[in-house]
């Protein structure tokens, strides 16, 4: 018997990725706030996706019971430069600051992934792991980044870009999926 499988996740572009290989799925947004113990990028990440696994598998048992035969997947992902976490921007200037930094430089991109299911005894059984990739910016013009941010387009991002937003990646060295937001 198949499992049902649920994406943890509000991101257009986890659910693109998952439509993409086929997987059919149901999406629920984890209303826990956001916060994590870890101290490193790839535990944080999966900590973090873990962390939005077990609250919408604890919202959909209050509703339903046990989830036997449904796999929740939670995924998070953060960008870091220079050691420094960089989160979604909180306003236009701070999306423009953001984009200002990175531009022809590299970062690091972390996306956390887990996998929860129970089996038939009911026993909890989880598998993360977390995936880093390399990210190389194009150098912009203040103008260029200034165009970019009034797109709106940053605003929901981590790091203020999108690696689908055409022109801002020079190029990845690993995973072009981790960086969209789920490692396939």
């Amino acid at each position: 018997m198949a499992k049902k499988v649920i994406l943890a996740s509000g991101s257009p572009r986890r659910k693109e990725l998952l439509e993409q290989v086929g997987v059919e799925f149901e999406q629920r947004v984890s209303g826990k706030e956001e916060r994590y113990t870890a101290t490193e990028p790839k535990e944080i990440v999966k900590e973090l996706a873990l962390m939005k696994a077990e609250n919408v598998a604890s919202d959909i048992e209050a509703e339903k019971g046990l989830l036997i035969d449904t796999v929740v997947i939670g995924a998070d992902t953060i960008v870091v430069l220079d050691g420094q976490i960089l989160g979604k921007p909180r306003n236009e200037e701070h999306a423009f600051e953001m984009l200002q930094n990175l531009q022809g430089r590299s970062h690091e991109v972390y996306t956390g992934v887990a996998f929860l299911s129970y089996n038939k005894e009911g026993k909890k059984e989880v598998i993360s792991h977390a995936v880093e990739t390399k990210v190389h910016v194009h150098e912009m013009s203040e103008k260029e980044i200034r165009e970019y941010v009034a797109t709106k387009d940053p605003m929901d991002k981590a790091g203020g870009y999108g690696i689908q937003d055409g022109g801002l990646v020079k190029r990845i060295s690993g995973s072009y999926t981790n960086v969209v937001g789920l490692p396939l």
